[in-house]
């Protein structure tokens, strides 16, 4: 079975005006919102607005074995994951399956 690309996270410095960009020209729904990050519910992905410093910019994928990877930490939301960088410097969030709503 293939993985599942749970979200991409991109950077910006203003998370409330990102999200009322996103909302206003896609069509999303907002799953969350804080002043530090937002997750956008679109038909086959979600997309995570992060600000710099406060979560990287990356790929979210979701695994079974995500333990595999090193010690999980748990996030505000209850969900479960650890960060890794792919060969050439690139943040990947190998997220624990059953920690995913």
């Amino acid at each position: 079975m293939k993985d599942q690309i749970h979200h991409v996270a991109i950077p910006t410095n203003n998370v409330a005006e990102s999200v009322a960009w996103y909302t206003s020209h896609t069509n999303c729904n907002v799953q969350y919102q804080d002043e530090t990050w937002a997750l956008l519910d679109y038909q086959n992905i979600q997309l995570a607005l992060v600000l710099p410093g406060q979560h990287p910019p990356h790929l979210a994928i979701i695994r079974d074995n995500a333990g595999d990877f090193g010690p999980l930490v748990t996030h505000r939301d209850g969900t479960r994951s650890i960060y890794v960088q792919d060969n050439a410097g690139n943040q990947l969030e190998i997220m624990e399956a059953e920690s995913i709503n």
